[in-house]
This record gives C-alpha cells, sequence and structure tokens, in this order.
C-alpha cells in the first residue's frame, strides 16, 4: 500500500503511520534500525529496492531523503509506503524543494525510530565529508559509493582524508569474497616470500584500489596496479613468489580461476556482488569497520594510485 500525502509537514507523516499501525498496516515491533538514505528526486527507486530486499534480513524503517530543486517554491512532499511494497520495513519518502530541497536531520528527526541505531546511506553524490553532514553526524554508520561518483579513485582520497570511525563505503563490500578467497590461498601456500604484486582492474574501479591496499597492508610486498578497459571491474590478482606465482583471475563475471605451482586450474564461484547483498551485509554490522578504516587511512596513502587515473594512462 502507498500512501500519498502532497505538500505536507514530518508532524502529519507521523500522524499517519500511527493511523496506519492502529489500522494494523504498519508494524513497528521487531524493526533493528533506521536507514535513512540520502538522494536526489529521481533517483531514489533503486536505492528503495535494494533497502527493500535487504530489509528482509534487516528489518527497518526506511526513510528516503529524495531531494528536489532548490529553485521551486518551498514544499515537503511525502510516501509512505507498507505491505507488500515496503519489503520487512516501513518506507517513508520525503521529497523536499526550495528551502527543504537540502539534507536535513529536521526533515527525519520525528520519524526515527525510538532507541534504535541510525545507518546513513549516500547512494549517489557522497558528501564531502560524511560525519559532518546533518545525517551523518547523528548515524552510527556511514555508508557511501564511490563506484557512482564521477571520480571514484578520488571519492576514496576524500574518505581517506576525512575518515571518522563508522564510515564505510560499498566498493570495501564488494570485495568481501574476493578477501575470502585470497586469504584461503595465502592460508595453504607453502613457505616462500611474496616478493611482488598486482592487482589488475578497470581503471574507474575504486575496489581495485582498496584491493590493492588491503594487499599492500596485509602483505608487506609492493603492489602494482594494472588498469584495464573502463566498466570491466576487478578482473586479477597475482602474487609472485621464487617457489612460483599464484593468480587469481575472473575472466568472466561469475566464475574465477585458480592458479598455483604444480597443481590443476580450480574454478571457483566468484560473482559480482550486488547492491542489496552489499547493503545486507553492512547493515549486519553497526560496530566500526576497523579493518576498512586501516585499509583506507593507511593502506591507500601507501598505494600508488597513478596507474588508475584515466587521465594519466
Amino acid at each position: 500500500m502507498i500512501v500519498e500525502l502532497p505538500d505536507t509537514t514530518t508532524s502529519k507523516v507521523s500522524k499517519e503511520i500511527m493511523t496506519l499501525r492502529d489500522k494494523g498496516g504498519v508494524v513497528a515491533l521487531g524493526r533493528v534500525l533506521t536507514l535513512v538514505v540520502v538522494t536526489s528526486s529521481g533517483n531514489e527507486e533503486d536505492a528503495i529496492i535494494a533497502a527493500n530486499l535487504a530489509s528482509r534480513e534487516h528489518p527497518c524503517r526506511i526513510i528516503v531523503l529524495a531531494l528536489g530543486s532548490a529553485a521551486e517554491a518551498t514544499r515537503l512532499d511525502a510516501q509512505i509506503r507498507v505491505g507488500g511494497d515496503a519489503g520487512a520495513s516501513d518506507v517513508i519518502v520525503l521529497k523536499g524543494y526550495g528551502q527543504l530541497a537540502e539534507e536535513n536531520e529536521s526533515l527525519v528527526s520525528a520519524l526515527l525510530l525510538p532507541d534504535a541505531p541510525i545507518v546513513a546511506w549516500w547512494p549517489h553524490g557522497a558528501p564531502a565529508d560524511a560525519a559532518r553532514t546533518s545525517i551523518g553526524s547523528i548515524a552510527h554508520r556511514r555508508i557511501t559509493d564511490s563506484a557512482n561518483e564521477p571520480d571514484p579513485v578520488g571519492a576514496l582520497s576524500t574518505i581517506r582524508e576525512t575518515y571518522t570511525a563508522g564510515d564505510t563505503d560499498l566498493a570495501w563490500t564488494r570485495l568481501t569474497n574476493w578477501r575470502i578467497q585470497l586469504a584461503a590461498v595465502l592460508d595453504q601456500l607453502e613457505p616462500s616470500p611474496i616478493t611482488a604484486v598486482t592487482v589488475e582492474g578497470a581503471e574507474d574501479s575504486p575496489s581495485t584500489v582498496l584491493l590493492a591496499a588491503w594487499l599492500t597492508l596485509a602483505l608487506d610486498s609492493p603492489v602494482t596496479i594494472a588498469a584495464g578497459p573502463a566498466g570491466t571491474g576487478l578482473r586479477r590478482v597475482r602474487l609472485s613468489r621464487p617457489a612460483g606465482d599464484v593468480e587469481l583471475n575472473r575472466p568472466h563475471a561469475a566464475i574465477a580461476e585458480l592458479y598455483q605451482p604444480g597443481q590443476p586450474v580450480q574454478r571457483i564461484s566468484l560473482p559480482r556482488r550486488s547492491l542489496q547483498d552489499c547493503l545486507a551485509e553492512e547493515l549486519r554490522r553497526l560496530d566500526p569497520d576497523e579493518v576498512f578504516g586501516e585499509v583506507i587511512t593507511e593502506g591507500l596513502a601507501r598505494t600508488n594510485l597513478r596507474s588508475v587515473r584515466p587521465s594519466e594512462r
């Protein structure tokens, strides 16, 4: 069910939610957090779909700030989605115009679940300093997506410069399965020093840069980024060793091939992760991701980014 509330106030939206709850249309019990999504008007639907799917694992209230044009007359349009239109959550879409066409804590404060953690997510248009925005300052976790920025690698550098515990980025979350596979390979290798590491990925892939930064910290070996065609994502990791190179290569979208000296090629399921899978993973934890913090602040500082900047290729 979708309830439209044009030219309204957050007080009226809150009262409408209470009315729906009394009628049995909204069940607030069992909600574990409030997810606040900050985006622009017209870009909200993909984020709502992903949040709805993630809410099946993490029941929550989803508040979407779909910011409109500042040039229009000041008003607030709202929409409440419950039942089949809201997954395992209730969805409140707020579209602000004029003076309300900017991120503002006052727009959501009356709608937050009481005594529940707050997670903020910017699917597009990551702020320059997420923790110091109006919404970010009240959130326990702050999720950005550098892959959707005009300059993905530059966006990572911005996160590094302004990092606050609780910040994370979906470019890092997309690496979870890669990191699991590489950690398993490293645990099984016979002793032999790793003399060099090559990470190959698309020149517009921030995940490639973050994986290189993680390996730089984990292995304390020189890491080279080999930039490939744009839009192809992360493709290959090679570990150079005197005992023989080890390579994890994903030539296709779902299957990777593991090459180890003296062993047959192993085919491993390594599909690209969906947006809802990444979001669901981030909603599983409400404490700071300390590994990401080390990678973005220390590992990224030691990573040579020149090879992945299109203007310098």
